[in-house]
């Protein structure tokens, strides 16, 4: 296991110094999962939540939250984030929704924490949007995939 990044030897938080990394193709995918009453899951479906189409919001909101990560995460860098692809699975048997962002860059640091912010705003948004019917949907499962490019290589989860 490697040290960690954002410690200093003080034991004070710091941002990474990435001054001198090259900018390199970095791509991340992460999932969330939205559990919820089946009646929910039909209202979705059918278009009866009054605030309006659930999935297009949640995948706006996914899009703005991956953009806007470096503002809610204290230590992350600003990127210029060069695609964000958001997709939606419906479970219908388990009443579950499936988020699944993969974000790019070129970059001198990689986007893992875009791609996590894109899938936890899209399910909270989910959330918000549904909330007047169903107050005990549950946001689980939020995970990196994969990640690609930068020095430490690739990652691939194994599910």
């Amino acid at each position: 296991m490697g040290e960690l990044t954002h410690i200093d030897r003080k034991g004070r938080a710091k941002m990474v110094d990435v001054t001198h990394k090259p900018h390199t193709k970095r791509e991340a995918a992460a999932i969330a999962r939205i559990k919820m009453k089946p009646q929910t899951m039909k209202l979705i479906k059918e278009a009866g939540i009054e605030k309006g189409d659930v999935l297009q919001v949640a995948r706006v909101a996914g899009i703005m939250g991956a953009k806007k990560t470096s503002e809610l995460i204290p230590l992350c860098h600003p990127l210029p984030v060069t695609s964000v692809a958001l997709d939606f699975e419906l479970k219908d048997e388990e009443s579950i929704i499936e988020i699944r962002s993969r974000v790019k860059t070129l970059a001198q640091t990689g986007v893992e924490m875009e791609a996590l912010t894109a899938v936890t705003i899209a399910a909270l948004t989910v959330y918000d949007m549904c909330k007047a019917v169903d107050k005990e949907m549950t946001i689980v499962d939020v995970m990196l995939m994969e990640k690609k490019g930068g020095k430490s290589g690739e990652f691939k989860r194994i599910t």
